[in-house]
């Protein structure tokens, strides 16, 4: 199946199918359009491809994973505007500064959400949460000498974001 076909075959489906999960018709279209957009970046050009064996199923499992990254910056949006209105009004930052500071969540986020597990866990225990590379390895039944390790494979992805 072409992409232009399936688009005109699959868009209205999908697009429901994200409405009923979202209940929210404007966002619906976008993480639509986004999906055949990603698509479209990645368009097969072998038959057999999941995309064309089963069209429904492949839109469905990106537009899966696209709702959940959309899900979780409103999460984050959410939790950031709440930080926002606790704030007294003198030190509340300028909207550039906001929206900057949000964009800078955003990225921290989707690198946490990309480490592996026990390296999130580590990075999160030692830089948030205060706890000593003794008390992690303890927590988690590793050696300081993984604890150390984790905490390096963070940092670089840090450094890399930075």
């Amino acid at each position: 199946m072409q992409l232009e076909s399936c688009y005109a075959a699959y868009h209205r489906w999908l697009a429901h199918w994200l409405q009923r999960r979202l209940g929210n018709a404007f966002d619906a279209a976008d993480l639509t359009q986004d999906t055949f957009a990603r698509l479209l970046a990645g368009a097969p050009a072998a038959p057999q491809t999941p995309a064309l064996r089963a069209p429904r199923a492949y839109l469905a499992t990106v537009a899966k994973h696209l709702l959940i990254n959309h899900l979780r910056r409103q999460s984050l949006e959410r939790a950031w505007l709440d930080v926002l209105a606790a704030m007294p009004e003198q030190q509340v930052p300028s909207a550039q500064q906001q929206a900057e500071m949000l964009q800078s969540l955003q990225a921290v986020d989707a690198m946490l959400d990309g480490l592996k597990p026990k390296v999130r866990a580590v990075f999160i225990m030692a830089q948030i949460e205060g706890h000593t590379y003794a008390d992690i390895a303890a927590r988690l039944g590793i050696g300081e000498r993984s604890v150390k390790r984790y905490m390096a494979e963070a940092l670089t992805e840090c450094v890399l974001l930075a």
